[in-house]
């Protein structure tokens, strides 16, 4: 839970009382390798902060092979279904655990009850949403202006641990190439 501060405090200092009231709502989570953080049609109810492991976003099919991963989340970042936890509306993609995942929970109303009753409550809020927005946002643009090839060494640039920790076949579903294409990017690039 001090990690949760430790991130707050980057930006903003945050008063013993306030702090008091926000971690008096979070809930430790603790979720086993491959199992879902959330379903297809749940609603998701929190806003987490990964204390440890490695999440992944994806879209499921019928075929195992052929889910669609758009995202993933590490050790010190927020992760939420955000589009659902704002509109209350159940989910139309998955969040699963890559590995044993512990992370700090606050719920919804919990959440709305800081807000109204922190001078933090709104910038935690925010900080969370800017996250998840900028990530979106950069993946998109990637999406739109990069070539798979370019889309991959960015990936191994900026997170060189996922490369390590992640199965090729998400990678390649993340960055929207088949196993085979990333294969051959791998040897083009050694």
């Amino acid at each position: 839970m001090v990690n949760i501060r430790e991130y707050i405090e980057k930006i903003v200092a945050v008063s013993d009382k306030d702090w008091q009231l926000f971690s008096s709502k979070l809930e430790n989570r603790v979720f086993e390798k491959r199992t879902k953080i959330l379903e297809v049609g749940e609603t998701e109810n929190y806003i987490s902060f990964i204390e440890s492991g490695i999440a992944r976003f994806l879209i499921p099919k019928e075929e195992e092979d052929k889910d669609i991963t758009f995202g993933f989340c590490f050790k010190n970042e927020f992760i939420s279904a955000y589009d659902s936890f704002l509109t209350r509306k159940p989910s139309l993609y998955q969040l699963e655990a890559l590995s044993t995942v512990s992370m700090w929970s606050i719920s919804y109303p919990d959440l709305q009850e800081v807000y109204e009753k922190t001078a933090i409550g709104n910038l935690i809020g925010r900080l969370s949403s800017e996250r998840l927005f900028l990530i979106k946002s950069k993946r998109e643009q990637s999406l739109l202006n990069d070539s798979a090839e370019q889309r991959y060494l960015n990936l191994f640039t900026e997170r060189p641990n996922l490369i390590k920790e992640i199965p090729l076949k998400y990678i390649a579903s993340y960055i929207g190439v088949t196993p085979q294409a990333l294969s051959r990017i791998r040897k083009r690039i050694s």
